[in-house]
């Protein structure tokens, strides 16, 4: 167990982490802060919610100077989410040395944020598209930039971002420190590396780390039309506090929005198509458990940090073993435990296959639980909930009440009534979600399992959006020594 004592940080630093109620540094943490400490380049291999924004904001934090009234960090994110996130994130941990950070991101009035970045905030976190409108107007000068980090940096390429971050670290001194983090690690992420940093340490978790070991992680063979069923039957026998369901379209998460609503949960969705204020009313509404189901596509869930997610489910199969990887990272937080149910038509099974090998993990198949069993499942939690009653001794106003009705009814009898009254029973409304196209055929001639993914979805994409792009007759500013070798 090493202590953030024990790491080489000001006394600020380390009284910020025991407000923020850390009490030993998790393993990303561990490795990464005494080498980002030591001014080296680092490429990082975890997912969200290991604790990595602590594990480059603190040595960020650590070096730069609050008075100097420049800003001298900058963390790149894929979402306007995770950059609200990762802000808050660094203004308590830099609360006590009066280092303040600021989100940009697009969908925000530009104007607000100009005036916000006249306050001389020490650290930008900023999505690309709007981090290079303000470069572009002279807004946020980099010229003192001390350290860069690219936080998940496999979705900001997912999302079409490749040139724009290739635009945005050409323009940002030579001499700096740049640390990338990642879920994932396909080529594109190590080019990049390769050409922008200076001989970098890789710190990877391992394999069963990174698909996340707290998460209980379970499959269900269904057929289309079964699929919505399925799901309502798993809902009433988990009962789950917070869960994200995922589909694979826009129209998907509508239908099963309205589908959920119909039959009586409490859910609300998130996709591109939302305006920011709508987006941040849902947001708001689920961390503060008002919402229990969050329906969302991947794009935009990508960034969401909430630790008090307990339960993802797949409707539709993620279209790679990355997306697979981000999604369950949704749930089972830093040491807590999680779940994870994942539809799976029998096309898909040779997918299913392919995730499984990926994350090296197999997924245990389940039967999906009858109605008598979704039934019983909603009446245990009943049962659970008057017995927590009982126990914090919140039942007593209404023993006269109770003596009255027992010289009624039987004791029984009552407590039939009761719990009748207060279990949640399956609704039956049918509901209809469109059959899913994105599926195509398997390629001929290659062995099953081997085929590449037949997936091809509508990407919520920002490529080829906004920003500029350096000019050919524009000189390079990519680091020096670009050599291939990392320090593994």
């Amino acid at each position: 167990m090493t202590t953030f004592n024990e790491f080489a940080i000001s006394h600020d630093l380390i009284r910020a982490t025991v407000t923020m109620g850390f009490e030993e540094a998790t393993k990303i943490q561990e490795l990464a802060i005494p080498i980002a400490l030591s001014g080296k380049d680092i490429i990082g291999q975890a997912q969200t919610g290991t604790g990595k924004t602590a594990a480059f904001g603190l040595p960020m934090l650590e070096k730069i100077q609050p008075a100097s009234g420049t800003i001298q960090g900058l963390v790149i994110t894929p979402t306007r989410e995770l950059a609200v996130q990762v802000a808050e994130e660094l203004n308590t941990l830099g609360k006590y040395k009066n280092i303040r950070a600021l989100p940009i991101y697009g969908g925000q009035d530009i104007e607000r944020q100009i005036r916000a970045l006249k306050s001389k905030p020490q650290v930008i976190v900023a999505t690309p598209g709007r981090l290079m409108d303000h470069m572009r107007r002279k807004l946020i000068r980099l010229q003192e930039l001390l350290i860069v980090v690219l936080d998940e940096a496999d979705e900001m390429l997912n999302m079409g971002f490749r040139e724009d971050i290739e635009t945005i670290l050409a323009e940002v001194p030579i001499q700096r420190q740049t640390m990338l983090f990642s879920a994932t690690m396909p080529g594109p992420i190590l080019d990049l590396a390769q050409k922008f940093m200076l001989k970098p340490e890789f710190i990877q978790i391992k394999t069963a780390e990174i698909t996340v070991p707290n998460t209980e992680q379970y499959y269900y063979q269904v057929h289309e039309n079964e699929k919505f069923d399925a799901l309502c039957r798993l809902l009433d026998l988990h009962s789950p506090e917070a869960s994200i369901i995922f589909a694979r379209t826009k129209r998907r998460v509508d239908e099963l929005l309205e589908g959920l609503v119909k039959r009586g949960y409490s859910a609300e969705a998130i996709h591109g198509d939302l305006t920011q204020a709508r987006r941040d009313t849902v947001m708001r509404n689920f961390k503060n458990g008002n919402t229990e189901l969050l329906v969302a596509t991947d794009v935009a869930a990508r960034g969401l940090d909430i630790g008090s997610v307990t339960h993802i489910y797949n409707f539709d199969i993620p279209q790679d073993p990355e997306s697979y990887v981000h999604r369950i990272g949704r749930t089972g937080r830093i040491g807590r435990a999680g779940l994870a149910a994942t539809m799976v038509l029998p096309r898909e099974l040779d997918h299913l296959e392919l995730i499984e090998r990926s994350i090296r993990r197999k997924i245990i198949r389940q039967q999906v639980p009858s109605a008598d069993e979704a039934i019983r499942g909603q009446q245990k939690i009943t049962i659970e909930r008057l017995l927590e009653v009982i126990e914090a001794g919140e039942y007593r106003a209404y023993k006269d009440v109770a003596r009255e009705l027992l010289e009624r009814e039987s004791a029984s009898t009552l407590l039939a009534a009761a719990l009748k009254l207060l279990t949640r029973e399956p609704d039956q409304t049918p509901i209809v979600i469109t059959a899913d196209q994105t599926w195509y055929p398997k390629r001929k001639g290659q062995p099953a399992g081997q085929q590449r993914s037949s997936f091809r979805p509508k990407q919520e994409s920002r490529k080829g959006r906004g920003g500029y792009r350096s000019g050919g007759s524009k000189k390079s500013r990519y680091r020096p020594d670009h050599k291939k070798q990392f320090t593994q």
